[in-house]
């Protein structure tokens, strides 16, 4: 986020006029939606919401490019489209908010985007499939400063305790703001499991990384006793470091992450450099 657009989005945040899109993989009419819908209310009140007509969870940064997409409204600024978090974000961001945003009379792009809540966590491994870390990823790459938010849970997916969310990412986004991250940066932030007086102190966090792979193939059989399957993952434990979100999240905190879009590890430029060097060479013929 740039100095001026910084000054800007914290100017509107100050009057409740900061535009906010607000996203989802979970889909339009997921739990977690709701909350995030409380959330960006509390924040201000000029909100679009534009999410998947259905789950889109693992969908990752994928867009749909085989099939068109359709649009559904459900009400002024909230909209359904068949399709998956990119589609969302990139449809609202060059179709949605400027063809009816100009009805309104407004047609300016958004001052933040918001993808969530998530149903569980999306640290570690995750952020690699989460459709929700990929609608705040596509903000990010439409230069609009995003955060991805997600709420743990525990073993049953109906116990989701959602005031976890509802009751500090208001007053965390609001600080997050007024602090500023660079552009193409993107927020992963993550809540505990816990009631929100049960939650300790937001710690900033490198992404961590499970002990082993939790990915589990699931083999069935249909009626007509051919075989099919389901990918499934394990649900448990590891023991991460101090200082990632895994550990911040396990200990009971708010874990905020930043990611960026280059995932270039610039620690083995060298040593590959050497190893190619001088290939092919020049004129060389293949014997």
């Amino acid at each position: 986020m740039t100095d001026s657009g910084l000054e800007g989005a914290l100017a509107r945040l100050h009057t409740r006029a900061l535009r906010i899109l607000i996203t989802n993989d979970d889909g339009i009419h997921a739990p977690g939606f709701a909350a995030l819908e409380k959330i960006a209310a509390a924040l201000s009140s000029d909100v679009w919401a534009v999410a998947p007509e259905s789950e889109q969870s693992g969908a990752s940064h994928s867009l749909t490019l085989h099939m068109p997409l359709r649009l559904r409204r459900i009400s002024p600024r909230k909209y359904a489209v068949l399709g998956t978090p990119t589609d969302c974000v990139m449809m609202a961001a060059k179709h949605i908010i400027p063809k009816y945003g100009a009805e309104e009379g407004d047609a300016r792009p958004p001052d933040l985007v918001l993808s969530g809540v998530n149903r569980g966590s999306n640290v570690a491994d995750d952020v690699t499939y989460s459709g929700t870390i990929a609608g705040a990823m596509e903000g990010v790459t439409l230069g609009l400063p995003s955060i991805a938010l997600s709420q743990a849970y525990g073993f049953k997916r109906e116990d989701v305790r959602w005031a976890a969310c509802e009751h500090h990412a208001p007053p965390l986004i609001a600080r997050l703001i007024e602090a500023s991250w660079p552009a193409g940066v993107l927020l992963n932030v993550n809540f505990p499991d816990a009631a929100p007086e049960e939650i300790g102190e937001v710690e900033v966090t490198i992404q961590g990384r499970r002990d082993s792979h939790a990915a589990m193939i699931l083999a069935r059989e249909d009626g007509r006793r051919q075989p099919y399957y389901w990918i499934g993952f394990e649900r448990k434990r590891s023991n991460p470091p101090k200082g990632t979100d895994l550990r911040a999240v396990y200990d009971g905190r708010i874990s905020v992450t930043p990611l960026h879009l280059n995932l270039t590890h610039t620690d083995a430029m060298p040593d590959l450099a050497a190893a190619v060097a001088g290939f092919p060479a020049r004129g060389a013929r293949e014997g």
